[in-house]
């Protein structure tokens, strides 16, 4: 499997917690009980996301700005989480990479705009990283 597809197999992971309002990790085991096939790099983000949570949710309210989470699709909140952990915690992923995979899953599954708005929050958060 390609880290791209690892990572939509996380994000599925990650959609279906958030939409079910269950812990990614319970999620992840359902999965694995069920004998679905999580690679590792897709399990890594699954759970270095539900490690991060709240942080992830801090920094993403805080760069977007106008919007809340809650205000969100639930598809882009799962999309920022992803990334925004691949932009703090994953220094083996480089930013150009982390941004641009999750622009390119806002367009596929999500709405028009929010390739743009997905792709701002996160240069955002890219931004303010660096400047630490």
């Amino acid at each position: 499997m390609t880290r791209r597809q690892e990572r939509r197999a996380a994000l599925e992971v990650l959609f279906e917690a958030d939409a079910t309002g269950r812990r990614a990790v319970e999620v992840l085991n359902e999965w694995t009980d069920l004998g679905r096939e999580i690679p590792r790099f897709a399990h890594e983000l699954v759970m270095g996301v539900g490690e991060h949570l709240a942080e992830l949710d801090e920094t993403i309210g805080s760069a977007a700005e106008a919007w809340t989470l809650g205000r969100m699709a639930a598809v882009d909140r799962a999309i920022l989480r992803l990334a925004a952990y691949e932009l703090l915690h994953r220094p083996d992923v480089p930013v150009a990479v982390a941004i641009d995979e999750a622009v390119e899953l806002a367009k596929e599954l999500s709405t028009e705009d929010s390739g743009r708005f997905v792709n701002g929050v996160l240069g955002k958060i890219a931004r303010e990283a660096a400047e630490r």
